[in-house]
């Protein structure tokens, strides 16, 4: 589904990423760990394109997609829910979902299952992106991110600042996603228990390199905790 090969890039005259190669494949979720500053969101960026990587190719599909501008890959079927959400704080629920069907005609309605997904967003349709708890913007982000139908959905750090109750809707999401097989989702984590709890494969980053991957089932038996403990 998703293939990325040897990407590097440096940022000034540090070397970020470091001969990146990894796989996401459909009905799975492929977790990224590692701690602050070794890369994580850099790589994210370059998946969707914008940061842009020295070397390597990334690939969609079988197509490659590294020179592809973030609108394309977004219409060539990636959503992308970043750090820190970037909901408009401006704009309705229902507008801001609808900012995810940019690219889509006008009349293209915004699935129903958004909010089967997300019950809170239907009762919160008309309310602006800034009036939402942190909890339901993050899940307003991760529905704009759904409205066009993503093949690959990539998601950094959806729990950060998170109440407990909300991480465990948003997990039970992203586990409904993989299991229908139509999806490949990345997603990038801080909260190990989270990222063990949905892993079907894992990358653990350190110093813009992978230097841990395996089965998410093993992921304690490989000591990836003791790796990504601060």
């Amino acid at each position: 589904m998703l293939t990325v090969k040897n990407i590097n890039q440096y940022y000034g005259g540090s070397h970020i990423l470091r001969d990146v190669s990894f796989e996401a494949k459909l009905g799975k979720v492929t977790v990224l760990l590692g701690r602050n500053g070794v890369g994580k969101t850099t790589l994210l960026k370059s998946l969707m394109g914008l940061v842009p990587i020295k070397s390597g190719s990334i690939e969609l599909e079988g197509k490659p997609i590294h020179k592809a501008t973030p609108y394309d890959r977004a219409r060539a079927g990636i959503g992308f829910v970043p750090q820190g959400r970037e909901i408009f704080a401006r704009l309705t629920v229902e507008e801001n979902l609808r900012m995810g069907l940019a690219y889509k005609s006008g009349s293209t309605p915004i699935p129903p299952e958004l909010y089967e997904l997300f019950p809170v967003l239907k009762q919160m349709i008309s309310r602006r992106g800034g009036d939402l708890s942190g909890g339901q913007q993050q899940q307003l982000a991760i529905a704009r991110a759904l409205a066009p139908k993503p093949r690959l959905l990539i998601l950094d750090e959806p729990t950060e600042g998170i109440q407990p109750s909300i991480i465990k809707d948003i997990g039970r999401v992203i586990r409904m996603l993989a299991d229908r097989g139509d999806m490949a989702i990345v997603l990038c984590e801080q909260y190990y228990d989270f990222a063990q709890e949905l892993a079907d494969d894992y990358l653990v980053m350190e110093r813009g390199e992978i230097i841990a991957r395996g089965l998410g089932k093993d992921m304690e038996a490989q000591g990836v905790r003791q790796l990504v403990a601060i």
